[in-house]
């Protein structure tokens, strides 16, 4: 599985192709055959990933009973636009053109790398999304990740 880590600003050039920054492709894992899968992903941006983590992804989403609607729904839209790209002999991908109108992009775009995956964003959405911060983070840390200090106190429990 690959690990990534990096916020990259980059344009597209005139026929809509994408370096894909060094520093990203370093993080590739070599199983990933320099082959990536991009998609639609959350809040109008592009999802883009290696081959080999999607294969693993799209196990588990396979593993959905197409017998229940919401499923059926969900996998229709996570696999619509799916595309397998290649990079090229200068490190490029081209991205697919349906894909760039649902993201909204155009020229240029931020490359947010984290886990397995690196989404795609129009640089304009991106900062508004980044602007949009919550107030308090300390906050929205908690409730997502729980209470620190209850895992704190179960480890004094122990001693």
């Amino acid at each position: 599985m690959s690990s990534f880590i990096g916020e990259f600003d980059c344009k597209l050039d005139p026929k809509g192709r994408l370096m894909v920054p060094a520093g990203l492709r370093k993080q590739l894992d070599p199983a990933a055959k320099e082959t990536f899968v991009i998609n639609r992903g959350f809040e109008c941006c592009l999802v883009l990933y290696p081959k080999n983590d999607w294969d693993r992804i799209s196990e588990e989403i396979n593993q959905l009973n197409q017998y229940v609607r919401k499923n059926r729904e969900f996998i229709r839209y996570f696999y619509r636009g799916a595309t397998e790209l290649v990079l090229d002999t200068t490190g490029r991908i081209l991205l697919p053109r349906g894909l760039k109108g649902y993201a909204s992009i155009e020229k240029t775009v931020v490359l947010f790398a984290y886990s397995d995956r690196i989404e795609v964003w129009d640089k304009e959405t991106y900062e508004g999304l980044l602007t949009d911060e919550p107030e308090d983070f300390a906050r929205l840390a908690e409730e997502v990740m729980g209470d620190a200090s209850t895992s704190n106190s179960n480890l004094d429990d122990n001693d």
